[in-house]
């Protein structure tokens, strides 16, 4: 009998699993920080005989090499992955023994990669699970443009054939189990529920029912941008990661602090962005350590730019350290915890922010005030749900280089639940902007009387940062 295993990764939006049968099993698209997939095959009483990697992954460091070195396992990597370390190579028809009955088959899916590969798991020759990574998702695809511009048609219509392949030669009971889809920007499209078959994909994910002509150029034309940190990623995953690093940082006072944030360095606040608007450490960055902290961050910050991690306990700095490892942030300079007010020299180092709803900014307008409305939301977003009439667009990871494009006066920064929005107050704020943050979900802006339009009914560009007359 065999099982399969689910290790989530929330914060990155990725899955990995572990599976495998009595004695021993395999790993999946392994995370970089690897003790917890040893725990949970400690747990099973199983040894980890294979480790696999579908691909060469654009948005985490991979454990993969390092768990296979720790536990003597195997490391399977596609063949035509361009690698500089030693492994197994994959190809098309591969298999590998798991245990008694059970055995792991590379299928070539090529899409969201060029050399992406799935792996069946067969009992007694019987498939009964598809690891599927970045090919097939729940209800969409991994993206095909992360790897060159000029490869994206050419992977997007791979991706057509490679969901064809799995469901002309796996039975709609099989299990799909992809990496991506969960958050990750690796997908086209977020998962539509938390498990799926090879059945339930055949009647409804679009590469599957769309001919490949509407199916790319829907694809193509959906796609959305790509997270800066993703650069890095897969030269990283080919040279081969160094383990990684959660020893606890050194402890950082006032004045450490203030001259970090004099060099130019990152102090990052994990708490709460109502926590972090009634008080914190001037210049300083607010990133909540719970949600997409690995992302967001990852995303804004310059890449290797020295970090110093604020927060209300260890435990929230050890979880932040370990998500900021997962995507190539090393081990942070320095931490402080515990009360705002012994991470400043003086109390006049600690400023604040309001914060409001789509309704106090409705209030403001109707008393006649006219503040700058900024929506970070991306592009993709602000075209789907509408903006609010006369607002100025910059998403959030284009707002620390084009600080400048935002208009004078006071600043109402809004984005669709309160999270980014929160990111880019921190940032005005940080640059002596006035600014009110707006934690409130955008459905709430229409119901405050606010009026919402189509960007092209005179939103703003979200190039330029301008807004064009309303009609």
């Amino acid at each position: 009998m065999f099982f399969v295993d689910t290790m989530e990764t929330a914060g990155l939006g990725n899955r990995s699993y572990l599976a495998g049968g009595r004695h021993s099993a395999l790993v999946v698209d392994p995370p970089r920080d690897i003790d917890r997939v040893i725990a949970a095959a400690t747990r099973r009483g199983v040894r980890i005989a294979l480790v696999v990697e579908t691909h060469l992954h654009n948005d985490y460091v991979t454990g993969g090499l390092e768990l296979a070195r720790v536990t003597g396992a195997a490391y399977l990597v596609p063949a035509a992955a361009p690698v500089s370390f030693d492994r197994v190579p994959v190809a098309d028809g591969d298999t590998a023994p798991v245990d008694e009955g059970l055995t792991l088959r590379a299928m070539a899916t090529p899409g969201h990669t060029p050399h992406h590969t799935s792996y069946v798991l067969e009992e007694d020759s019987r498939p009964v699970a598809a690891f599927t990574g970045g090919s097939l998702l729940i209800g969409s695809v991994g993206r095909p443009d992360l790897v060159e511009p000029r490869l994206t048609p050419v992977l997007a219509r791979a991706q057509h054939a490679s969901a064809h392949r799995l469901a002309a030669e796996l039975d709609d009971a099989v299990p799909v189990l992809p990496t991506h889809g969960f958050g990750s920007f690796c997908s086209s499209a977020q998962a539509d529920g938390h498990t799926t078959t090879i059945g339930a994909e055949r009647a409804r994910n679009d590469a599957l029912v769309k001919d490949v002509d509407t199916f790319v150029a829907e694809l193509l034309a959906g796609l959305d941008d790509v997270p800066a940190y993703y650069a890095h990623m897969g030269p990283a995953n080919a040279a081969g990661p160094d383990p990684v690093d959660l020893t606890p940082p050194a402890r950082a006072d006032a004045e450490q602090i203030a001259r970090r944030l004099a060099a130019g360095e990152w102090v990052v606040d994990l708490r709460s962005r109502v926590a972090f608007a009634e008080g914190h450490v001037a210049g300083s960055f607010n990133f909540e350590g719970e949600g997409q902290l690995a992302t967001y961050l990852a995303w804004l910050i310059p890449w290797g730019r020295p970090v110093t991690l604020l927060a209300n306990t260890a435990a929230d700095v050890a979880h932040a350290q370990r998500e900021l490892a997962r995507v190539g942030i090393g081990r942070p300079v320095a931490v402080a915890t515990g009360d705002p007010r012994t991470w400043v020299r003086t109390t006049d180092e600690l400023r604040s922010f309001r914060r409001s709803d789509f309704a106090g900014l409705a209030a403001a307008r109707e008393r006649g005030e006219q503040p700058v409305i900024l929506d970070v939301r991306r592009d993709s977003e602000r075209r789907a749900a509408g903006a609010v009439v006369g607002s100025v667009h910059i998403p959030v990871h284009e707002l620390p280089k084009r600080l400048h494009d935002v208009p004078g006066g006071e600043v109402w920064v809004h984005c669709a639940g309160g999270m980014r929005a929160a990111i880019a107050a921190s940032l005005l704020d940080a640059a002596d902007r006035e600014v009110v943050a707006v934690d409130d979900g955008f459905a709430a802006a229409e119901a405050a009387g606010l009026t919402i339009a189509a960007p092209a009914a005179g939103a703003p560009d979200s190039k330029t940062g301008t807004a064009p007359a309303a009609a």
